[in-house]
């Protein structure tokens, strides 16, 4: 038995083609899962002016801690096509607040921003009827107390079904 010597294979377009294949689709899969982690995760804020916003950044967290070492709590309430929220002071207290308004904001875009003034409930919360949309959304909400700077949070909620999640 003779053993011959291999010959290379030659290397033809249908080697280049694979090569491409696997060349381009290795990017367009990493695209599109970036895509998805970019759609589904956190979407920034806009706001006008970022240089403006900088500057205003450390008066903002002053004026924060200044509202947390009060020791209230909010508590928003989305269902049945309604908003509810209540005030209470570091004892369980309801804090005597004159008004609130909550604004609701996309995080990304203003296309579907709105806002609603919440009457006083018999209870002392405030109420309102107005359905929200699902997805995500930035409330701001004010509650304004008398004799002292408004009362104001922040938070960011998922809303599916009509209610808050």
């Amino acid at each position: 038995m003779t053993l011959r010597p291999l010959q290379p294979r030659q290397f033809t377009g249908w080697h280049m083609l694979a090569i491409m294949i696997a060349f381009f689709g290795t990017i367009i899969a990493v695209n599109l899962t970036m895509a998805v982690y970019a759609n589904t995760s956190w979407t920034g804020l806009v706001v006008q002016n970022t240089y403006v916003a900088s500057q205003e950044f450390n008066e903002k967290v002053a004026e924060f801690r200044a509202q947390e070492a009060l020791g209230w709590k909010g508590s928003l309430t989305i269902s049945g096509g309604g908003i509810r929220y209540t005030l209470v002071d570091a004892s369980g207290s309801p804090v005597a607040a004159e008004g609130v308004t909550v604004a609701f904001r996309r995080p990304a875009y203003e296309a579907e921003d709105w806002q609603a003034t919440l009457e006083r409930a018999e209870d002392g919360a405030f109420v309102a009827q107005a359905p929200v949309r699902d997805g995500i959304w930035v409330v701001n909400t004010e509650a304004k107390i008398r004799n002292a700077p408004p009362y104001l949070e922040s938070r960011r909620v998922v809303v599916a079904g009509g209610e808050l999640k």
